[in-house]
């Protein structure tokens, strides 16, 4: 099995950090638009998807700044990250997702990560 690289994709959004930190890093929040059902025990987040589940833990937080999680079935130094930024020439708020995948996959997964955060504007009014 190839060893899969981190890949990073950039969203401007039109909200403030808070309420966005709200919908990357709460079950409530998650639920609105990244899965069917997500719960949370112990730092430990289950995702449902129509009959799949998967469940990954918290690695790293920082109110209103970034999310890391790591699936639960993945390697050690692999994970997902929200994070927030503000552009400093626009002072716009910018969505940035970091994520694994295997160089092939690469496309395919940013192009389900472009779907997912559609639907997160779309909860968001954006």
């Amino acid at each position: 099995m190839s060893k899969k690289q981190l890949y990073t994709l950039e969203y401007p959004v039109r909200c403030s950090p808070s309420i966005l930190y709200e919908f990357l890093s709460t079950p409530a929040g998650l639920q609105e638009w990244f899965a069917d059902r997500v719960d949370e025990r112990d730092d430990v987040f289950s995702f449902s998807w129509n009959d799949a589940t998967d469940k990954a833990e918290i690695l790293e937080a920082e109110e209103d700044k970034f999310v890391r999680f790591r699936w639960l079935h993945t390697p050690k130094d692999e994970y997902f990250e929200f994070a927030i930024e503000k552009s400093e020439v626009t002072n716009q708020t910018i969505l940035v997702i970091k994520d694994f995948a295997e160089k092939r996959d690469i496309q395919d997964q940013s192009r389900l990560w472009d779907y997912q955060v559609k639907e997160l504007f779309h909860r968001l009014g954006n």
